[in-house]
């Protein structure tokens, strides 16, 4: 599937020429809030234009370290080795906070199926090949399931989403740890690949009996079903914004100063398990003047106003201690 290109247009009467341009690229997990986003900072800004191109966090981390865009996006935090190969030193801004779902498409099949992470650990290893397995029938008792086969969706780019549901499987299953690990990018031992949020939704809508994982605002957006996941505390938890800002509320109090964290299987009776955090890696030198200041006034906009939006698509909100800490690395930016 084509890479999603989110343009906000400039209002009646604004040129293109007089118009400061920002140019971002990443992501396609936060991808609906920041088209919200920059379309409304441009609505109260309309000498600024930011255009982003959701191409998935891995091409994000490439163009921002080619040079080719003035921020990237990424749902995994970058490494120390990616982090060197930038000229200028780069920050990592926490945006929102959202979570991973696994998104299925079961016909005459229950809308909340219940998945254990080593339930999903062995599906996505392959070793668990039909719905009615022994494993799904006992996270789901009393649910009568297909004896259909499974066909396993995942993501065939560099994916913050893919980092975020590897992290978690290689929490709850030493086999995943061992044999694919945690990466944007693993070798997936079955299944379809897609290309981007968008294209693992649309072949999981297209293909009966299939199995992905999305960001929930994509599997609400698509009216999708999608199972709840059980938690640390060995609870069964649907992903919605209480459950979400629960699996961040440790972290919050104890974000590492450069904000690079990982939420996955985060204590918490109703925390869900496959939550994170999303950040915008912006450099801290900019050699445009004008520029500079006009990223850093959208990300001043976006600890205030932008944060009361995105519960509308389904995120969660920034705490309060993440917000101060941030509000105070903008100064950063010259």
């Amino acid at each position: 599937m084509k890479a999603v290109c989110l343009t906000v247009l400039l209002a009646t009467g604004a040129s293109v020429a007089t118009a400061q341009q920002i140019t971002g690229a990443g992501a396609t997990f936060p991808a609906p809030i920041y088209q919200k986003w920059f379309g409304d900072y441009h609505n109260a800004h309309s000498d600024v234009q930011i255009n982003y191109q959701s191409i998935g966090s891995g091409a994000g981390v490439q163009q921002l370290t080619s040079g080719t865009v003035d921020f990237g996006a990424s749902d995994m935090p970058m490494t120390d080795e990616q982090i060197s190969k930038i000229k200028t030193h780069t920050l990592h801004f926490p945006t929102v906070l959202g979570a991973a779902v696994p998104v299925y498409n079961v016909p005459g099949g229950p809308a909340d199926l219940k998945f254990s992470g080593e339930t999903l650990a062995e599906i996505f290893l392959g070793k668990i090949k039909k719905w009615n397995d022994p494993a799904l029938a006992k996270d789901n008792p009393g649910v009568k399931l297909p004896g259909e086969d499974i066909v396993v969706v995942h993501r065939s780019d560099g994916s913050g989403t893919s980092f975020m549901w590897t992290d978690f499987l290689a929490k709850v299953s030493p086999e995943w740890k061992t044999k694919v690990g945690v990466n944007s990018s693993v070798s997936w031992p079955v299944g379809l690949g897609a290309k981007g949020s968008e294209g693992v939704s649309g072949s999981v809508k297209q293909t009966p009996y299939s199995i992905g994982y999305v960001e929930l605002t994509y599997a609400v957006q698509n009216k999708m079903s999608y199972g709840s996941v059980k938690n640390a505390a060995g609870n069964f938890v649907k992903a919605d914004l209480a459950s979400v800002s629960e699996a961040a509320a440790g972290a919050a109090k104890n974000m590492p100063a450069d904000f690079r964290v990982s939420i996955t299987n985060a204590p918490g009776k109703n925390a869900y398990p496959i939550s994170s955090f999303t950040w915008l890696l912006i450099p801290t030198q900019i050699p445009d003047a004008k520029k500079a200041a006009a990223i850093r006034g959208f990300l001043q906009w976006m600890m205030a106003d932008g944060q009361k939006q995105v519960g509308t698509l389904d995120y969660a909100p920034l705490p309060k201690e993440v917000v101060a800490k941030e509000t105070k690395q903008i100064a950063e930016i010259k």
